[in-house]
């Protein structure tokens, strides 16, 4: 029980984190809209979203009797691209943002695994910490809507597929609920797994 309490606080702050640096790139690059909104901040209040921060998340940690992965989001930050300094890779760079904060607090946590010999206590804290991070930066970028993956994606297409990019996002949440429980989820598990290895060195165990 302690472990799935401490994964569940893991994993909002994993979100947390994620948002604040969409609103931190964007702020740089020119658009004060996120830090308006009060969401650059680490007071969990601001981020909640009751779809993604606790029903689903809940959900999971029901079907799968505690034992994980368990997987959720905060509200998205507010963002408009007009105020971009960088008209043309602004929204691109926001939306990798997210992702790259992840794997790069991942890969922190996941080389102190590596060459630091933890109390064993701490060392499953820091894996937690790994393989969430890991899995939110993943999962982000799988191209569906509203993930990052998608603004990525639609960062490269030309304007012609414009009727393609908002028919997609019109229908994405019902497309990313029918991927996570269709198996998608154990395909980023199964990437967040080789990451981890690959970064520690060592398999997950906790």
């Amino acid at each position: 029980m302690p472990i799935t309490i401490f994964s569940l606080i893991v994993l909002l702050f994993s979100v947390m984190i994620h948002e604040i640096a969409h609103g931190s790139v964007a702020l740089a690059l020119g658009d004060p809209t996120a830090k308006y909104a009060g969401r650059l901040t680490l007071n969990p209040l601001k981020h909640l979203d009751l779809m993604g921060s606790v029903l689903i998340p809940l959900m999971l940690l029901v079907l799968t009797m505690g034992q994980g992965p368990i997987f959720g989001w905060a509200k998205p930050v507010p963002v408009n691209p007009a105020l971009f300094k960088d008209k043309k890779w602004g929204e691109l760079k926001v939306s990798l943002a997210g992702p790259a904060v992840n794997f790069l607090i991942a890969t922190i946590f996941g080389l102190v695994l590596r060459f630091i010999d933890l109390p064993e206590t701490l060392a499953v804290l820091f894996r937690i910490i790994c393989i969430y991070n890991f899995l939110w930066g993943i999962f982000n970028l799988v191209p569906i809507p509203p993930l990052d993956g998608s603004h990525i994606l639609f960062s490269f297409l030309p304007a012609k597929y414009l009727r393609f990019k908002y028919q997609f996002a019109q229908y994405g949440f019902v497309i990313l609920i029918a991927f996570l429980f269709l198996g998608g989820l154990d395909i980023v598990y199964s990437l967040a797994l080789w990451l981890f290895g690959a970064v520690t060195g060592n398999s997950l165990v906790f």
